[in-house]
């Protein structure tokens, strides 16, 4: 399995009393279909897996699979500190039809040596021997920073289902060393959106992130200008959403994206603690900034290009 272009990883969300809003979840998806997204990938970091009820992220993957319609792929994060809990997603990921399914490592009693990684990841997988497995690299959340070429040597003997890595890092020469393991075997995907550029430069041909979630068109046109050769405009594209992110970062990450996803007119209401939503005033700040960046109208030309223009 190898996925071309950009898979937005989507955000939780919640109605007024705190539980999963699945209503939500097809306009999301038709939305995404129309920006151009190859897929999603759900309960992952920004979709607050760790913060639902397996039955929750069970609900919550069976509406994504029926909304795409296999429009698009569904990639389902099934990461959890229990290993047994991570079986039980992922079979339920394989009997509802998913495409693929992935996982952090454990982030509480964490591996100790990248076997002891590989040998966690595949009695996952075994779970779903029939559907495409892909290890999640987090460091900066997980606290587990192995050699991932080294992960791809050991885990292509112990898990046969092993499609690639979701390479959420800012380490450019293992991931292009990843990119180039046995020729290409493996599906390394990258995940800071923000570096989607210079990955595009080192051999990426797939890429998922929070931010494709809202902002697919500009990446999308960084991939399009990046592959013509106008590297000028694949740069000023990239830039746009460089200081878009370095916005967003001002704030709590999560939190500042479901509010642009709020700007845009989509709620997803109030995440989970112990994640908070934006304060009044961090929301204006932001929304200031990004005017001032002029995000919503550039985006909102995108969308009138393709006759679905956004409401801000």
């Amino acid at each position: 399995m190898k996925i071309q272009g950009i898979v937005a990883a989507t955000f939780a969300a919640y109605h007024t009393d705190g539980s999963v809003n699945l209503d939500i979840i097809p306009s999301l998806v038709d939305n995404l279909v129309n920006d151009g997204v190859s897929g999603v990938y759900i309960c992952g970091t920004n979709g607050e897996g760790p913060n639902m009820t397996i039955e929750e992220r069970m609900a919550v993957a069976e509406a994504y699979v029926k909304a795409a319609n296999k429009r698009i792929l569904v990639l389902v994060h099934v990461g959890h500190t229990s290993i047994m809990e991570c079986k039980k997603l992922a079979a339920h990921a394989a009997s509802i039809g998913a495409d693929a399914f992935s996982s952090v490592a454990a982030f509480y009693f964490k591996p100790t040596s990248v076997q002891n990684l590989v040998d966690s990841m595949a009695e996952i997988a075994s779970a779903a021997p029939q559907l495409p497995f892909y290890y999640y690299h987090m460091p900066t959340l997980t606290g587990v920073g192995v050699d991932m070429v080294e992960f791809l040597r050991l885990g292509e003997q112990a898990i046969p289902n092993l499609a690639g890595v979701k390479y959420t890092a800012s380490t450019l020469f293992e991931y292009q060393a990843c990119l180039n393991y046995k020729d290409g075997k493996f599906d390394t995907l990258f995940g800071f959106d923000e570096m989607l550029l210079p990955a595009l430069a080192v051999g990426a041909q797939g890429a998922i992130g929070s931010t494709y979630t809202f902002a697919a068109p500009f990446y999308l046109k960084v991939i399009d200008c990046y592959r013509a050769g106008k590297a000028e405009e694949a740069r000023q594209a990239q830039l746009v959403m460089v200081n878009v992110i370095r916005a967003i970062i001002k704030h709590p990450s999560i939190a500042a994206q479901r509010a642009i996803m709020k700007m845009l007119g989509t709620d997803m209401g109030n995440a989970r603690l112990p994640l908070v939503s934006l304060s009044d005033s961090a929301y204006n700040e932001l929304r200031s900034d990004l005017e001032a960046l002029g995000f919503f109208k550039q985006l909102n030309d995108f969308k009138q290009l393709s006759d679905n223009p956004v409401a801000v």
